[in-house]
């Protein structure tokens, strides 16, 4: 059994792979053993210090696998189920470990553990922001930013199957045609246009009623001057840097922008919350309306690696890491 630590905060070569002996799982823990690991960008951030974390700790916070022993008073999980989870507390990072059981999900036998380990929060992320942060309409035009990465890939898919129009940003010419494949109606590649521009344009001098936006701190300007009267900025993410402080009376008080900054833990507090969100998922992907394709699959050896293509931008979609 082996598991990856973070001792000391920093960077990719602070991850440390080292063996591990388990205790039998406890009250309301089941012991997994993973079959794969989903790699995200949130884990840089774990492992960075940009997300404070008691030290030292596991990283890590999506898995699919098998389970293995049951702990006492567990309900609901056999020695032999397929499940997967996306939440904390983290150590996914990991061949086998002992896990709460309460924020588990059952797989169905119809989708792969590799590609559902690969999307487990990029696709309950998806779910939160369509279903709960802000619910477009049908025919509703909507704006998000790095289109053709990870998240941008299931959200698109997703959008699209809501009857969305979807204006995506990408960052090369390259990521153009990939966006579109995903679903965008209309791409931008923000290193080469004023987006803010082009999305007027595309919206005859409107704009959008709401963007989602994971970049962070190199789009929120622009992303505001995109917005229509009263529209909405979701921010959730730091792929760019953390915000600057918002000056509300330059920001939000002229057009009466809604801002919110959502995190997934937010919306999946309750059992019933975690299997809403889980089941929608995994509808999405047995109807074949979302598609998986996983971009890179890592050994656990390789973690150092792995973490260095993510902030490296090398990684174009799902990736895992197959312990």
């Amino acid at each position: 059994m082996k598991s990856v630590k973070v001792t000391n905060t920093g960077g990719p070569e602070t991850l440390e792979l080292e063996n591990i002996t388990l205790d039998k799982p406890i009250e309301g823990e089941v012991q997994i053993e993973h079959v794969s690991i989903g790699l995200n960008y949130i884990d840089t951030y774990h492992r960075s210090g940009l997300y404070p974390l008691k030290l030292p700790t596991g990283i890590g916070m999506e898995a699919a696998g098998i389970v293995k022993e049951i702990g006492p008073n567990v309900a609901n999980f056999s020695v032999g189920d397929k499940i997967a989870y996306a939440a904390p507390p983290l150590g996914a990072y990991s061949s086998h470990r002992n896990y709460p059981a309460k924020n588990l999900v059952k797989v169905p036998d119809n989708i792969d553990l590799v590609e559902v380990a690969s999307i487990m929060t990029k696709g309950l992320t998806t779910f939160y922001l369509l279903h709960k942060t802000y619910i477009p309409k049908e025919g509703e035009t909507i704006l998000f930013h790095a289109a053709a990465g990870g998240v941008g890939q299931i959200f698109c898919q997703w959008a699209k199957s809501l009857k969305l129009k979807i204006i995506g940003t990408v960052g090369s010419e390259e990521k153009i045609e990939l966006a579109k494949k995903y679903g965008c109606d209309e791409v931008i590649n923000y290193s080469k246009e004023d987006f803010a521009k082009k999305v007027m344009e595309i919206t005859n001098g409107k704009g959008v009623s709401v963007v989602y936006d994971g970049v962070g701190k190199s789009t929120f300007d622009k992303s505001i001057e995109c917005l229509k009267l009263r529209g909405t900025m979701v921010s959730f993410g730091n792929a760019s840097g953390a915000l600057d402080p918002i000056v509300v009376s330059k920001s939000l008080q002229p057009k009466g922008i809604y801002f919110v900054r959502p995190a997934m833990m937010q919306y999946l507090i309750t059992r019933e919350e975690i299997e809403e969100a889980s089941n929608m998922l995994f509808k999405q992907i047995s109807s074949g309306k979302v598609k998986i394709e996983i971009y890179k699959k890592y050994k656990l050896e390789e973690v150092i690696q792995a973490h260095k293509d993510l902030e490296g931008r090398k990684i174009i979609g799902p990736a895992v890491i197959i312990p």
